[in-house]
């Protein structure tokens, strides 16, 4: 009995432990990225991450390997540009918004996934803390007009990206495997790269950013999307959705130690609430019941 609980306990470790590598790996990256705004805009930033990105994810995953079936080709579809959508609509938020408030905008989307997905009281609780956390965490009565509402709308609108990208991501990582990240990430590549060389031109061939560049892809694409594909198929969709709570307070962290953003001590104590939502939902993760064999 013991060794089960342990196994089961294991299993569900370490997708947690995935996501939380990835959470950290994907908000330093977007730091850096926004430090390249004045040298290659929002737009170049997409280009280069989704470019470099791509190109990495091939030579790890070898996607050419995987087979594709007609009836399994539309979920891999809408991943991929949900992913593409998703970072170029969040890297336009961050010209206008700082890291945590846009982060904090975005996990709308996840969140909305966890209460749309959950079924038991204690999600619930879990998740109203979280919602709480937000609502103290964004400058509602401190100033609310600082926020320019096109980098707001931008920001809400990678979080609808961001619900997509969990719902289809599982069902697209669990048809194709781990394989998926990259073939998702080229086909973001395919339509989003081409907008942001268009709007940047010639300073997309600056060489004297290419390593910066290859960074971002790293922190930002390569490693975390990896990561996140192969959690998302071994954990709910409700738990991952109320566990991501956890990045806009890596946001903020990102934002003070590398960008110079600073938050009120209202804001510290609403990251503190979502932490602890994040906590709980990892604690309370219920694993979903497998049926061994069919009547």
């Amino acid at each position: 009995m013991s060794s089960s609980v342990s196994a089961k306990a294991s299993s569900i470790l370490l997708p947690v432990c995935l996501l939380v590598v990835a959470m950290v790996s994907i908000q330093g990256g977007a730091s850096l990225a926004k430090s390249l705004f004045p040298l290659v805009g929002a737009e170049g930033i997409t280009t280069l991450r989704l470019s470099i990105g791509t190109l990495i994810l091939f030579i790890i995953f070898r996607p050419w390997r995987m087979r594709f079936c007609a009836g399994n080709r539309l979920p891999l579809l809408i991943y991929g540009l949900a992913l593409g959508a998703m970072n170029y609509l969040f890297y336009l938020s961050l010209r206008t918004v700082p890291l945590g408030i846009a982060v904090a905008l975005e996990f709308t989307g996840p969140l909305a996934v966890a209460m749309f997905s959950s079924r038991r009281a204690i999600d619930f609780v879990w998740v109203a803390l979280a919602i709480t956390g937000l609502i103290f965490l964004l400058p509602f009565g401190h100033g609310v007009g600082g926020i320019d509402p096109l980098g707001a709308a931008c920001a809400l609108g990678a979080g609808a990206c961001w619900a997509v990208y969990i719902i289809f991501g599982q069902k697209a990582g669990g048809d194709h495997g781990p394989g998926t990240v990259a073939v998702g990430s080229l086909i973001a590549a395919l339509v989003f790269a081409p907008i942001g060389a268009w709007h940047t031109g010639a300073a997309l061939l600056n060489v004297d950013i290419l390593p910066l560049a290859l960074g971002v892809a790293i922190l930002s694409t390569a490693l975390p999307y990896s990561l996140e594909i192969i959690a998302l198929p071994k954990i709910p969709a409700r738990t991952f959705g109320t566990l991501m709570s956890l990045e806009p307070a890596m946001a903020a962290f990102s934002g003070m130690l590398f960008l110079g953003e600073h938050l009120t001590q209202v804001q510290w104590l609403a990251l503190s609430a979502i932490i602890t939502a994040s906590m709980g939902a990892t604690l309370t993760i219920k694993p979903k019941p497998r049926i061994e064999s069919l009547p």
